[in-house]
């Protein structure tokens, strides 16, 4: 069944009530700014509309403070600006445009409601400099006034209908996505311990776990807003994110353990691991958080019955040193997801994460923003049209709104469909039928209309471009007010500009595209061997949130690429796993050697983490390593002279860079295997808009 009949046919409740709660915000906005007869109510109903896209109450706070704050910082340069050029419109539109660039680069930089700050701070700025040309200073700073008038009054009711109305909660989300997280966690888990080939499998278990995570991670700050438990649960993220990444790093090194060398495997390792798999593909059917704990548990007090260090060698003692690892892994993602649904009862301590910024992108999202205004901006000027503003504003709107996208074309081709309905649809709703309309009532009822058909298919990914466009370009091409104009020529005029903005943005995104899937890749790769050696330079805690931040970012985007291989190709995430594995492994070593008190062994161990960090750049290029076992020789030798580590200890120390030799060594042929993997053109065409 077509989701557009899906959606319309059988709505569920959670649309239904969206859609509710987003037009009575919208009419609210737009009965308060026509009673103080604000000069564009619109912009107060696109406010209110940007704001309910998510509709939680405390994301649209965050959202709303973020909107306010842009709006503040873009009005005070927009002010700035012509006070510097107000008799000077060419170089207050080369101002402009290089503010326009900076809010676009930084917005790239930063994540999700910070980005739609920067975005507001560039549209706010346009549109008082572009309005207030030729106008005296006190017409400058009225304008700049009354557009923080207009979207102030979206924003407050947005929030106040949000709180008010089927109130909605980050932290039921942040639950909701913990478990998917935990979920496809430990399915990954199972297929990994089973030492299972099927890398398709395994790819969309560890895809399902990551991108939750990244949007749990994200969306986290905005539990801030709900309450004194909300930092609680901004904690208890954190925990669940590293410990996560932790988790999928020991089980990329058994996987590996498993696959290559089970020959140097006892058979009893073997089947631990495979008990131990099937221990959490039963923890991820058990209803309830207490259960699942209780039966990793019982798994873990099997897996310390069986373990016999003494008595097998090097690699079977790091497998199952691996095996309690991961499941102790498990039990605090258990232990974080009680504390991000119950943080009142659960307490965590982390420090945030950093995250993985790709300034290169960012460049190239700031240069289209400011040449694709500066086109419309020189259109502007020649053709002296009124209706060019309109072209302007959506160039700068939506070239910077869908720049950090990861197919901006897709969804601006999404967004061009969803404005060529609402053509018809604002003719007569918004002019034929509007014209006839006599009091608020009626408006309400007439316009409202279109916006709730649209706004009911807004939950719906697979529809939510179309609709939302739908219901943004009824606002634009309509622009209700009190001294509305319903004359066809004026629509004609607002239409073509419409197409001329839309059409300008595709063919930026065209013709400037972001940097390609194999110059992404390599700088991916790159920027996790640069955190590898920088995990020598930094405090270890320090160094283990940046790696830790970092890695969760790139580990998706690598499996997106890996996504858009032949399956017998795909090798990215391959690679990316064994980064955080090593990077762990590395973190692991500093915190039990770097304060060791003799020199020798503090010196040795320095020129391991070198020595590995210069193999994983190595083996990502397709070489083998060098020196990886000789420099762990000489560190277990220092130690075994001048330490006072039990000898069990320093078998575990051999058999760890033993693995991580084998793992680099195995990355190494598979990168030198497939070093010009491309994307097949039936794989580049099926790719889905919404990665």
């Amino acid at each position: 069944m077509s989701p557009f009949v899906n959606t319309y046919l059988t709505p569920n409740a959670t649309a239904v009530k969206f859609a509710i709660k987003t037009t009575l915000a919208m009419m609210l906005a737009l009965y308060v700014a026509l009673w103080f007869d604000l000069e564009r109510p619109y912009w107060a109903l696109m406010s209110a509309a940007f704001l309910q896209v998510r509709p939680m109450s405390g994301m649209v706070i965050e959202k709303g403070i973020c909107q306010l704050s842009g709006t503040v910082i873009g009005a005070v340069a927009g002010i700035v600006i012509m006070a510097l050029f107000a008799q000077a419109r060419i170089p207050a539109l080369i101002m402009l445009t290089v503010w326009i660039m900076l809010c676009t680069y930084v917005g790239s930089l930063w994540r999700n409601n910070y980005t739609y700050g920067c975005l507001m701070a560039a549209v706010t700025a346009m549109l008082i400099v572009v309005i207030s040309s030729g106008s005296t200073p006190a017409g400058i700073f009225d304008i700049a006034v009354a557009r923080l008038s207009e979207l102030g009054l979206g924003a407050v009711c947005a929030m106040l209908v949000s709180s008010l109305l089927w109130p909605s909660h980050v932290g039921t989300h942040l639950a909701t996505q913990a478990d998917s997280v935990i979920n496809e966690a430990f399915e990954h888990a199972a297929l990994r311990l089973e030492a299972s080939n099927d890398i398709p499998a395994m790819q969309k278990a560890l895809r399902s776990s990551l991108e939750p995570l990244t949007l749990l991670e994200t969306d986290s700050q905005a539990a801030r807003f709900e309450g004194p438990v909300g930092p609680g649960r901004v904690r208890a993220t954190h925990v669940l994110t590293r410990r996560t990444l932790r988790f999928f790093a020991n089980l990329q090194a058994l996987h590996q353990l498993m696959c290559d060398h089970a020959d140097r495997l006892d058979s009893q390792s073997i089947e631990l691991a495979c008990r131990v798999a099937q221990g959490f593909r039963e923890a991820e059917h058990v209803k309830g958080v207490a259960k699942a704990r209780k039966a990793l548990q019982a798994l873990r007090h099997q897996v310390h019955e069986s373990d016999q260090e003494s008595a097998i060698a090097p690699l079977d003692q790091r497998l199952r040193l691996g095996l309690r690892e991961s499941i102790g892994h498990a039990l605090v993602m258990l232990d974080a997801r009680e504390a991000i649904a119950s943080p009142g009862r659960h307490k965590l301590r982390s420090s945030p994460l950093a995250w993985h910024r790709d300034h290169l992108a960012a460049s190239i999202n700031a240069l289209r923003s400011g040449l694709l205004f500066a086109l419309l901006a020189t259109f502007w000027i020649v053709t002296a049209w009124n209706s060019a503003m309109i072209a302007m504003m959506l160039g700068t709107l939506f070239s910077a709104f869908f720049a950090s996208r990861e197919n901006p074309v897709a969804i601006t081709m999404m967004f061009y469909k969803g404005m060529l309905a609402a053509i018809p649809s604002a003719f007569l709703f918004g002019h034929v039928l509007l014209s006839q309309a006599n009091g608020f009532p009626m408006l309400a009822m007439l316009f409202g209309t279109p916006l709730f058909l649209g706004l009911l298919g807004a939950t719906n990914p697979a529809t939510m471009g179309y609709c939302l466009a739908f219901s943004i370009f009824n606002i634009l091409l309509t622009m209700p007010g009190n001294g509305m104009d319903f004359s066809f020529d004026i629509f004609a005029n607002r239409v073509v500009a419409v197409v001329i903005g839309l059409t300008c943005v595709v063919m930026a995104f065209r013709l400037l595209p972001g940097p390609g899937a194999r110059l992404r890749r390599r700088r991916l790769i790159k920027a996790i061997s640069q955190d590898i050696y920088g995990l020598r330079r930094r405090s270890v805690r320090d160094a283990e949130t940046r790696f830790s931040g970092h890695m969760a970012d790139r580990l998706l985007q690598l499996a997106q690429h890996d996504d858009m291989l032949p399956e017998d190709q795909r090798h990215l995430f391959i690679l990316g796993l064994t980064g955080l594995d090593l990077g762990t492994a590395m973190l692991r070593l500093r915190d039990r050697l770097d304060d060791s008190p003799h020199p020798l062994i503090r010196r040795t161990h320095q020129d391991l983490l070198q020595t590995l960090a210069n193999g994983f750049a190595e083996s990502a290029n397709g070489r083998p390593p060098q020196g990886i076992r000789e420099a762990g020789q000489q560190l277990e030798a220092a130690i075994e002279t001048y330490g006072d580590i039990p000898a069990e200890r320093r078998v575990l120390l051999e058999g760890l860079v033993e693995r991580l030799e084998l793992a680099l060594e195995r990355l190494a042929r598979i990168m030198a295997e497939r070093p010009h993997s491309k994307p097949s053109a039936k794989q580049r065409l099926s790719t889905p808009a919404s990665q």
